[in-house]
């Protein structure tokens, strides 16, 4: 089965990115990974303080997950699962895709303000090349009813 990967961030973005790829794995038969990354920096202190908030962006994580699994499930009749890794965004994302061959396809929303399209979309981009599947890049503004139109 062909998995259709996206990222689970706090961008606006990422919402029509989800869309997107449950919508896809939906009419494709594939299914959803969704995949958050905690950067390292969040837990630059005291060896107790980093545990902790290891484990409060663990349960964030999950929470936010759960509220777009759902949406999946009851919308699009699509059951994603959800992997968490921590280090660097980028290459966790690439090592992800690297690691799962049922993957196919990376799918990332572009952001909308007028500093370009956000972190992620623009190291990506710089690195489609040397990925072994496609990306697809979902405009930050685009519409619910113009993404069911072409999914």
């Amino acid at each position: 089965m062909r998995k259709f990967l996206v990222v689970l961030d706090d961008s606006r973005e990422c919402l029509n990115a989800m869309r997107f790829a449950a919508m896809r794995a939906a009419h494709t038969g594939g299914g959803v990974t969704v995949l958050s990354v905690i950067p390292p920096d969040e837990f630059n202190h005291w060896i107790g303080v980093a545990e902790v908030m290891r484990e409060e962006a663990r349960e964030r994580i999950h929470a936010h997950f759960e509220v777009f699994a759902k949406w999946m499930r009851d919308k699009q009749g699509v059951e994603p699962e959800l992997a968490i890794r921590e280090g660097d965004p980028v290459p966790q994302i690439i090592e992800h895709v690297q690691s799962d061959s049922e993957i196919g396809v990376l799918v990332l929303g572009a952001g909308t303000d007028k500093k370009g399209p956000g972190p992620l979309v623009t190291q990506l981009t710089r690195n489609s090349g040397s990925l072994p599947i496609p990306v697809t890049i979902v405009p930050g503004d685009l519409s619910k009813e113009k993404l069911e139109a072409i999914t």
